[in-house]
């Protein structure tokens, strides 16, 4: 495949950082642009993450690191020199969602890790593997951007990505209801330990919005295209509480489910090993080799042991046990930088490029 030109918005925060190491070697893209605010723009990118890198233990990429970051604000400017741009901003709500519609109208694909422009009925909020078909909702967004190539993409909140690979393959026995708390890193904040030193022993039991987003925003990954927009699924019904914890990478979530047409645990455990994904023959460079390991030991998933399971790219489950409330309980894990943002965000523009969405410019 011809190598793809790409950008990173917002390159200097946690998420842009983990993009630019993931985006180092890749096989089909070369990041060749890096823009953020414009209190970095101007300086190179050492010089504008020197002092924040996140990632002690690897370095700055060398294939970026004297690249002349950009005011993300000057679109034209950035759209010119790529393809495609990944968007991990730290803006308004309002003001992601005109910066995106600006870089879609110049005909450039935007793959957002943003929250902004996730429930707008015509953009793909894509788990590749579950509902990578939701992308044939691109064409009614183009109309109604007025664009040949450009839209918008985004992935899904990084809380729910441990569970809702787990419920998706059991949606034929029909779910009710789920009970979900997450226990969620604190990188989920953009923050180490040394930025962060009050989260050292310590439990937070509120981070905003996160509650809405978990309860939410699995029934439009879950949902289906009708009548030229995505649908959200009616079920399950969904009551989420979202906890952040002393730990650096890695969200857990513990889950009860009732169903309506009750799975043996047999049933569950083989739908878990078995059940093929959207993307299984496509040989995406990101794609883990199995998407969902369960665990018989008891002690499993763990943070620091399983978090990075098939490249950080693989969801984790074990303690599947009968639910004296509901019908069954389980423990899920995913990591939220690879998985949960940057690394589902590469992944998407994987898919896309390989299923024909995003062209290559004349650049």
């Amino acid at each position: 495949m011809k190598q793809y030109q790409v950008g990173i918005i917002g390159a200097t925060g946690m998420v842009g950082q983990r993009l630019a190491l993931l985006l180092e070697n890749h096989p089909w893209f070369r990041v060749v642009c890096v823009a953020a605010s414009s209190r970095s723009a101007g300086k190179t990118y050492e010089e504008a993450v020197k002092n924040r890198w996140a990632f002690q233990d690897k370095p700055i990429p060398a294939a970026i690191a004297k690249l002349m970051v950009l005011d993300a604000s000057e679109v034209e400017a950035v759209s010119s020199q790529v393809d495609f741009v990944f968007c991990a901003v730290d803006m308004k709500k309002d003001e992601i969602r005109a910066l995106e519609e600006l870089y879609a109208k110049t005909e450039t694909p935007v793959i957002s890790n943003n929250s902004a422009n996730r429930l707008a009925p015509d953009v793909p909020m894509m788990i590749p593997e579950i509902n990578g078909d939701h992308a044939k909702i691109i064409d009614v967004q183009r109309k109604r951007l007025g664009t040949k190539a450009g839209f918008i993409a985004v992935k899904p909140n990084c809380s729910i990505q441990s569970y809702v690979p787990a419920l998706w393959p059991l949606m034929d026995f029909e779910p009710e209801t789920v009970i979900a708390c997450t226990y969620q890193a604190i990188s989920g904040a953009g923050k180490t330990f040394e930025t962060w030193p009050e989260m050292v022993d310590n439990v937070i039991p509120y981070i905003g919005g996160e509650d809405e987003k978990s309860e939410t925003e699995p029934l439009k990954v879950l949902g289906s295209i009708k009548d030229d927009q995505i649908v959200d699924a009616k079920k399950p019904l969904i009551s989420a509480q979202c906890l952040r914890v002393a730990c650096l990478d890695g969200h857990m979530a513990a889950v009860s489910v009732k169903f309506k047409i009750k799975p043996t645990m047999e049933q569950i455990l083989d739908r878990w090993a078995n059940t093929k994904t959207q993307i299984a023959d496509l040989d995406l460079p990101s794609a883990p080799k199995q998407f969902l390991t369960y665990f018989e030991d008891p002690s499993r998933p763990q943070t620091r042991l399983d978090r990075d399971l098939e490249n950080g790219m693989g969801i984790s489950i074990g303690r599947l046990r009968k639910d004296p409330v509901m019908d069954y309980k389980f423990v899920c894990l995913s990591h939220n930088t690879l998985r949960g943002a940057a690394g589902g965000g590469v992944l998407s523009a994987e898919y896309l490029c390989k299923m024909g969405y995003i062209p290559h410019k004349n650049i």
